[in-house]
């Protein structure tokens, strides 16, 4: 019996073969393929490095430079400052569609997020630019909080807005499924005992759901870093991403050593995050 058992667990195991060997070709090849690439020296005037050239470090002891830090900066602050928008905001329209008890109304709020990604991504950057355009409604609202039009400080206002809708519908689909596990008993137990509904909400349902949001977070999170057509169309040339960066040192340059040092440094950087996140999160929740 057990000779016949581990029979059927080795030809499972060769079903995972085929899976394997795609995994490998169509991404740790590449992600190699780029790693060599970013300790290759360039030459000036090539495009990409030599075949034969020598390896070197300094395509990352470049990113020491102070223009570099700024871009990476900027990268990661208006990222975090779109995904906890997103997430927030998410979380309440998802609410709103967890409970709501018409099934006809819940289809149809699901519906729309649903349509929202199959939207081109490019014609909904350029509606949201069209907002902010001298003749935009939009445009007339920056001067209401302090800040001039066509200045770098309205660019960073309208490359949120394009992250924020970006990512909202992927964040309400994360966590509406989460939210419809929490027993809304919970939440009517809590005010029977004199808390408020906005008290019950923050005390019952948001520690009860705290896995998804820190999972909407992450998946967000790592979303909005890779972003390049947002900065790239609402930025205006005054809010550049990583992901700019890196197409200007291929795409314009023909630098593949910096384009690919920055790739890997951006990879690096966004593994760290989840990680880190994921190892707070997990002890915070073992001691609790």
């Amino acid at each position: 019996m057990p000779a016949i058992v581990e029979r059927r667990h080795l030809s499972a195991a060769w079903l995972l073969v085929p899976g394997l060997l795609m995994l490998a070709l169509l991404l740790f090849a590449p992600l190699l393929n780029l790693l060599d690439q970013s300790l290759r020296v360039y030459v000036s005037g090539h495009v990409g490095a030599a075949a034969d050239a020598s390896y070197t470090t300094q395509n990352y002891t470049d990113f020491l430079n102070t223009a570099y830090s700024l871009y990476i900066a900027d990268t990661f602050r208006i990222s975090l400052i779109a995904t906890v928008l997103s997430v927030v905001s998410g979380s309440l329209v998802a609410f709103r569609i967890a409970r709501e008890p018409r099934a006809t109304i819940r289809k149809l709020w699901l519906a729309l997020i649903v349509g929202m990604l199959f939207l081109s991504a490019l014609v909904r950057v350029y509606s949201i630019n069209l907002l902010f355009a001298p003749a935009g409604f939009l445009r007339g609202a920056l001067p209401l909080i302090g800040i001039t039009p066509n200045t770098a400080a309205a660019s960073e206002i309208m490359v949120i807005v394009g992250m924020v809708n970006q990512l909202l519908p992927i964040s309400i689909l994360t966590l509406v499924a989460v939210i419809q596990n929490v027993n809304p008993r919970l939440v009517e137990a809590a005010q029977a005992l004199g808390a408020s509904r906005t008290q019950a909400h923050l005390t019952v349902t948001v520690p009860l759901c705290r896995r998804g949001l820190i999972g909407a977070f992450l998946i967000t999170y790592t979303l909005s870093l890779s972003s390049f057509v947002v900065p790239m169309v609402l930025g205006r040339g005054q809010v550049i991403f990583m992901s700019n960066l890196i197409y200007a040192r291929f795409a314009e340059l023909s630098n593949y050593p910096s384009g690919s040092a920055l790739s890997i440094s951006l990879l690096l950087i966004s593994l760290i995050i989840v990680l880190f996140t994921a190892r707070i999160t997990a002890r915070n929740w073992d001691a609790t």
